[in-house]
């Protein structure tokens, strides 16, 4: 099992090493998307509990902390 995790966690920094703006980009959609279901359906359950700005801004600050490691 630690051994999936290691070969998991090699490709993905492989993968994201050149793709550094990815993660904060990714992100920043998730942002401006939680703010387009506030306006379209704010009596809906996602727009209420703001999923995707707290998974937003997460991955940002997570995309940020590893293109500065990278």
């Amino acid at each position: 099992m630690l051994n999936l995790f290691s070969k998991l966690l090699d490709r993905l920094s492989e993968f994201l090493a050149p793709r550094k703006g990815l993660l904060p980009l990714t992100g920043i959609l998730l942002i401006v998307l939680n703010f387009l279901l506030n306006v379209l359906v704010p009596s809906g359950w996602l727009a209420q509990t703001n999923l995707f700005l707290h998974l937003g801004i997460i991955l940002a600050i997570f995309g940020i902390m590893l293109a500065w490691a990278l």
